[in-house]
């Protein structure tokens, strides 16, 4: 709703914060509240209808009379009745039973003399599932301290799942039931029997009489219901995928196949500021670094030229279209390429020290074959610079390795400029005048 009204009234910062922070939230929602929806989910998908026969009832009323039969022998138990919420990872220790519900059974696990007294017996699916097991305690101080550390596990687990929970106190032979974080007492038999079997029609968690039929229409239902929550939640992220939205990038300039007689000259544009609209796959996967513009100059002429950009210059998804271009065309220069020889002229920056005074100055190579643009050196000599000499650490005849430094527009023929050598010669002065170089004396 946020976005459609955003979208209408073009409001293009909450259109931009929904598109881009609504997935994380999202993400963030799972992770966080995944407890939670797992619950739900587990209810959701427990579509079986509680059916109550003769099965079940006898089944309660052979636990109550066992339980209220352990509260007159003052012994102490506790029995676990899971819900459709599962129960395993609160549970600790134990020990696997899988057996048919007894009186027997039922007052020798809680014997004081078993193994197994001082834990909890597991009532699942009509069955004695597992015994011994111990509980979480209640993290909260409703209890009083009157109650013992079997009714503290009792109400921990009632509070964290949607078990039914019957503990018996040893101490003053009274029944407890606990659900869902409070705490009833059990009058008699029948009242038992009768939580009992409330419970396990609320929570669907025991059907002894569920006919066949039922359970064929069961699992499709389950299934299609998880097909239907997984179509739609891709269903979201598809949309919010193939929504369209703009996003601007600046991309560089390339220049390619430029003719071997031409040379680009001058300063030309070397970036370009693109407004596109896509899709927000393809708008992701794009960036900066993935964009480029090329522009082929293989049939290009000497001279000062304009060229047009357009969606062939820039290769792009299907799907994403260009919206507005800056600069929309380019103007550059290309000048032939003319071979020639230039001088090496070596640079001195300073004075020499006292005393010293320089004989001569010899470069080599002298010259270097260069390719140079025509329109350069029209106003004025050409000539190569070596790197800055500082005269004032020579006091002997020297000899040093300089770099060539050249105008942008020139070009070394081998395509890499080579190392000069720079031999100066010098001596110590007989007159007490001395000899001064400017700060940058050229040869």
């Amino acid at each position: 709703m946020i976005f459609v009204i955003a979208s209408l009234l073009e409001l293009e910062g909450i259109s931009w914060i929904y598109s881009n922070l609504s997935q994380v939230a999202v993400l963030g929602i799972v992770v966080i509240f995944q407890p939670e929806i797992r619950k739900v989910f587990e209810r959701a998908v427990s579509l079986r209808r509680s059916e109550t026969g003769n099965t079940e009832s006898a089944l309660s009323m052979l636990i109550s009379e066992a339980v209220f039969g352990l509260a007159q022998q003052r012994r102490g138990g506790i029995l676990v009745f899971p819900g459709k919420e599962h129960v395993t990872q609160w549970l600790k220790g134990g020990f696997s039973l899988d057996s048919e519900p007894s009186i027997p059974l039922i007052m020798s696990i809680f014997d004081p003399n078993s193994p197994g007294h001082d834990g909890a017996l597991i009532v699942e699916n009509g069955r004695f599932a597992r015994f011994g097991v111990r509980l979480p305690n209640s993290k909260t101080d409703t209890l009083s301290r009157e109650f013992g550390t079997r009714h503290h596990a009792a109400m921990g687990l009632s509070e964290v799942t949607d078990a039914f929970v019957v503990a018996v106190s040893e101490e003053r032979g009274a029944v407890t039931t606990f659900l869902r974080g409070k705490i009833n007492r059990a009058c008699d038999k029948n009242d038992l029997c009768s939580r009992i079997e409330s419970h396990w029609g609320k929570t669907s968690s025991y059907l002894p009489k569920t006919s066949l039929q039922q359970f064929k229409w069961k699992i499709p239902s389950e299934v299609s219901l998880s097909i239907l929550l997984a179509f739609i939640f891709w269903v979201a992220l598809a949309t919010s995928h193939a929504r369209i939205s703009e996003r601007s990038f600046v991309i560089p300039i390339e220049y390619t196949t430029v003719p071997q007689n031409l040379v680009l000259v001058g300063n030309k544009p070397v970036e370009i500021k693109l407004r596109l609209a896509g899709p927000n796959s393809d708008l992701d996967v794009l960036g900066a670094s993935r964009l480029s513009v090329k522009i082929d100059l293989s049939k290009a002429m000497s001279g000062k030229q304009t060229l047009a950009v357009n969606e062939e210059n820039i290769r792009l998804p299907k799907r994403v279209r260009i919206m507005e271009m800056e600069p929309s065309s380019l103007s550059i220069a290309l000048e032939e390429i003319l071979h020639k020889e230039l001088i090496v002229k070596p640079q001195m920056v300073g004075k020499l020290p006292q005393g010293i005074e320089l004989i001569s100055v010899n470069v080599w190579p002298e010259k270097v074959k260069v390719l140079s643009p025509t329109g350069v050196g029209k106003k004025g000599e050409i000539s190569l610079m070596t790197s800055p000499i500082y005269m004032e650490g020579i006091r002997e005849d020297a000899i040093l390795f300089c770099k060539i430094i050249a105008p942008s527009d020139i070009q070394p023929v081998d395509k890499r400029w080579p190392d000069v050598q720079v031999q100066i010669k010098v001596h110590l002065k007989s007159e007490k005048k001395t000899l001064d170089i400017p700060s940058s004396m050229v040869y």
